[in-house]
């Protein structure tokens, strides 16, 4: 029995932030009957052609999924439903609380969803402006707390650090009142910025103040504390959750997993092939319903690429990579390809190697992306 992650893409937003190079498309939403109509097509296609799977985790994500009618909702959630899956799958979906009512947390609810993903990035009502929010904090905290009376036990909150013109102590003050929120999951990036966005077009022009290093590498730091002090335990480089509650899904992708993903511009990964869907939604419709291929690439991993892969993935995780796991995989020990790599950074004291398992140290990973292009073959 082959077990598999699904992830769902929903491309619309109602407005692109400023960071964001997700393909995400915003002034699109009345293309979302057509996509969701083709999207459950495209479900019923692929599970049709794959021999005896349970899918154990689901992740819908965008774009912005909450951006939905409840009817497309209602469609789409009928449609996983015919699915195979495992009686405990985790069943999330990102959600923006500028487009998140009571109705809709119920009809997810309904259909199994368990998991809520809800972007917030700071509490600082003029960074949300800066960034190209649609929403206030209030609007946030209102959605998280609609979302416990409705009844979501799991409940991951996407913040964003180094921001433009934003301070080590709003850093602080966004997690403290986060924490003291109690949600289960967190999660903590430091902003990248990315080709073709708005942030990347004003970096090119000098007219974005971006954040010092050092005051990045406090952030995250201090950031950590925090989250340690109110019992958020780090397990991926930005993820950090209370006991038993890391995100399934995300660790299917660390840990080199099979998963497939359905919608435009959609990744999966299974039988070592990386294959992407179109990105373009009207192209992705036609073809759907022309039953054409929606494929733009498919990838077939070497090995050495799947050990790269397989390393970079699982050095993000703080227990880092698991040696045996590496030689059942590729029937090699680790020093056959990595013993000096290895040497060198466990020197500087960046990699530790312990007890079958290898892993970055904290200040290992303050440069893990320097160490990991060390890891290329």
């Amino acid at each position: 029995m082959k077990h598999l992650g699904l992830y769902v893409h929903i491309p619309f937003c109602k407005q692109k932030c400023y960071y964001c190079d997700f393909a995400s498309f915003a002034g699109k939403e009345s293309m979302q009957n057509d996509y969701i109509k083709a999207l459950c097509k495209e479900i019923r296609k692929t599970f049709k052609e794959i021999d005896e799977y349970i899918i154990d985790t689901i992740f819908i994500g965008g774009g912005t999924p909450s951006i939905l009618s409840v009817e497309n909702m209602k469609i789409l959630f009928n449609e996983i439903d015919k699915l195979n899956k495992s009686l405990d799958v985790e069943y999330s979906m990102e959600c923006n609380p500028g487009s998140l009512n009571e109705k809709k947390l119920k009809t997810m609810k309904e259909y199994g969803v368990n998991r809520i993903s809800i972007g917030l990035q700071t509490t600082q009502e003029k960074l949300l402006k800066s960034i190209g929010r649609i929403h206030t904090f209030n609007d946030f905290k209102n959605t998280f707390e609609l979302a416990r009376k409705v009844g979501f036990k799991n409940i991951n909150v996407d913040l964003i650090f180094a921001l433009p013109n934003q301070s080590l102590d709003e850093f602080k003050e966004t997690l403290e009142i986060v924490c003291k929120m109690k949600p289960e999951h967190i999660s903590s990036y430091s902003l990248i910025i990315e080709e073709g966005t708005v942030f990347y077009r004003l970096y090119e022009k000098n007219k974005l103040d971006v954040v010092s290093e050092d005051v990045e590498r406090d952030m995250y730091n201090e950031g950590k504390k925090i989250l340690k002090k109110y019992g958020y335990e780090q397990y991926e480089i930005s993820n950090y959750s209370l006991k038993g509650k890391e995100c399934k899904h995300n660790l299917k992708y660390w840990n080199m997993e099979e998963w497939i993903g359905v919608g435009s511009s959609s990744s999966s990964y299974v039988n070592s092939k990386r294959i992407k869907n179109i990105s373009d939604i009207k192209t992705y419709v036609e073809k759907i319903n022309n039953d054409d291929m929606c494929y733009e690439e498919v990838i077939e991993n070497s090995e050495n690429d799947n050990i790269e892969e397989f390393m970079f993935m699982g050095l993000r995780k703080v227990e880092g990579i698991n040696e045996m796991e590496f030689y059942k995989r590729f029937n090699k020990k680790l020093d056959d390809i990595y013993k000096n790599v290895i040497k060198k950074y466990e020197k500087e004291e960046f990699l530790v190697r312990n007890k079958g398992r290898l892993y970055l140290t904290e200040k290992g990973m303050l440069i893990s992306n320097i160490i990991m292009a060390d890891f290329l073959i």
